[in-house]
């Protein structure tokens, strides 16, 4: 039977939560609202947890000395917005009127979210029966414990809902926790200036830091700079930083990163980043003339690619990527994706790639991996990789949670994170080929194979295995596109061939 998934503790309560509001309102809506009442739990637990601390002790009148929760990165709640004054009102009709009052005396004694909470609780189409039953719910609930405030439990309550409605138009998903810590144990943030182009709820920078305090490092070391279109998502980013205690510059607004870059001219150490997969006519033409692209124009039928280039322009001279991409990319035959995977490859970029398990995702079956891009593959400290690219396959890691999701365990990502450090000499293991797991490619073997980055083609197989559903999927895929090109390019040769005999008269 597989094992439980301890992702969100409180998901069956977000569900009665559903039931209850379900009918009244759209599933957006109501997602909204129940996103707000749990920041509202979130910070009001968190308050509540140091009041107690405080009362307990010598001087027990600190407990109302905001000083003593700005010390700890703890959101100082004014009376009227902790959660005793909402519960107490659950079953009023005035609860609307009484939680917009909490979140603007939480807004106006914080900065970091002014104008970012929402304050519609006391819309008239909103039923006040069912959300005081609601507010019930969530009281004997903590989610403001250190252990929640460690796990993104605000970011994780978001991916239940777009887990739950998936269909829902919006295009959005969750990056789930072991991807993400995939990524940051890769990379290795520890200090410097880090950057998401595509941030969602913020994940990537709340498991940054703690990958900083796992290390004993200072998060104060590390400045966080990012970008969502989403309007509701980008509201979500800062509730989330904010309760984490994370300064951040998420630009001015939400925006289109790669029609409207809201951090122009700066440069990162870092990047961790899950772009939107596959997106078609994402605007080419309207930054055709972008400095960006730097290893070819990105085509208009899909910003994988360009997604690739904008990172890759935000970096520092010694900067690093971690991206996660759709396996499409890997090995797209298409005129300006092969251009400009080939440059980044002859340019020393692409350091590594990891092919990922299936069923990461809650929201999409599409399978995925792991881009790992490197400014300077011969910097000082780490040894020399230039035209070499490491390939690893971890499609064999992981283990079900439940019927539909697999997650990584910290072993699996130890694993692989050690082996990409062991590569880059940053660790004293030494590196080696393991057929089956990873094999360092020389560009020579890459171009050989048509700049293909799929991992099958690198890494020998162990001697009892033989090529696997999935990579052969890929391969037929890659032959399949490239068929379809020449079926077109013989369709424009014999158009023109006609052509030239009707003009000798030779023609029909």
């Amino acid at each position: 039977m597989p094992a439980k998934s301890n992702e969100l503790k409180i998901e069956d309560k977000l569900w009665e939560a559903c039931d209850k509001l379900r009918g009244s309102m759209d599933q957006s809506t109501y997602r909204n609202v129940v996103l707000g009442l749990i920041f509202l739990k979130y910070v009001s637990d968190t308050f509540e947890e140091r009041h107690a601390e405080l009362e307990a002790t010598e001087y027990p009148e600190d407990a109302e000395d905001r000083d003593f929760y700005d010390a700890e990165n703890i959101f100082w709640l004014p009376e009227n917005a902790r959660w005793s004054v909402i519960a107490a009102a659950a079953k009023t009709p005035d609860v609307g009127t009484i939680i917009d009052a909490a979140m603007i005396s939480i807004e106006n004694e914080n900065d970091s979210i002014k104008g970012v909470l929402p304050k519609n609780y006391a819309s008239d189409d909103l039923s006040k029966e069912r959300l005081g039953e609601v507010i019930d719910l969530f009281t004997d609930v903590q989610v403001g414990d250190e252990e929640s405030r460690k796990n993104d439990v605000l970011g994780r309550v978001y991916e239940f809902f777009l887990r739950k409605f998936a269909t829902n138009g919006d295009g959005e998903f969750y990056t789930p926790r072991s991807i993400v810590r995939t990524l940051v144990d890769m990379i290795q943030p520890f200090s410097g200036k880090i950057y998401d182009p595509c941030c969602g709820s913020g994940g990537m920078f709340v498991q940054s830091e703690e990958f900083v305090r796992e290390h004993q490092g200072n998060i104060l070391d590390l400045s966080v700079y990012g970008q969502e279109s989403n309007p509701r998502t980008w509201r979500l980013a800062k509730m989330n930083l904010a309760i984490h205690g994370i300064d951040n510059n998420l630009g001015s607004r939400h925006a289109d990163t790669l029609l409207d870059d809201q951090h122009r001219g700066e440069r990162f150490d870092y990047v961790l980043a899950n772009p939107p997969f596959n997106v078609k006519d994402w605007g080419a033409d309207k930054v055709a003339e972008d400095a960006r692209w730097k290893w070819g124009m990105p085509g208009n039928s899909n910003a994988n690619y360009a997604w690739i280039e904008h990172i890759l322009s935000k970096l520092a001279p010694d900067g690093k990527a971690g991206i996660v991409l759709a396996n499409g990319a890997l090995s797209t035959s298409s005129k300006d994706e092969l251009a400009i995977r080939k440059a980044l490859l002859e340019d020393h970029k692409v350091d590594a790639i990891v092919a990922m398990p299936s069923q990461m995702f809650y929201s999409v079956s599409i399978p995925v991996a792991v881009w790992i891009f490197d400014m300077n593959q011969a910097s000082a400290g780490e040894r020399n990789r230039t035209g070499e690219t490491l390939f690893i396959d971890a499609r064999k890691l992981g283990s079900m949670t439940d019927r539909t999701h697999r997650e990584f365990s910290q072993e699996d990502i130890d694993k692989i994170a050690g082996t990409y450090h062991a590569y880059t000499g940053t660790t004293e293991e030494k590196y080696k080929n393991v057929p089956g797991f990873c094999e360092i490619a020389r560009l020579g073997e890459i171009a050989a194979n048509d700049y293909s980055l799929v991992p099958g083609r690198y890494v020998r197989l162990a001697e009892e295995e033989q090529m696997s559903a999935e990579d052969f999927g890929i391969e037929m895929s890659t032959l399949k596109t490239k068929l379809q090109d020449q079926f077109e390019q013989s369709s424009v040769l014999q158009q023109r061939i006609l052509n030239i005999l009707r003009g000798i008269d030779y023609g029909n």
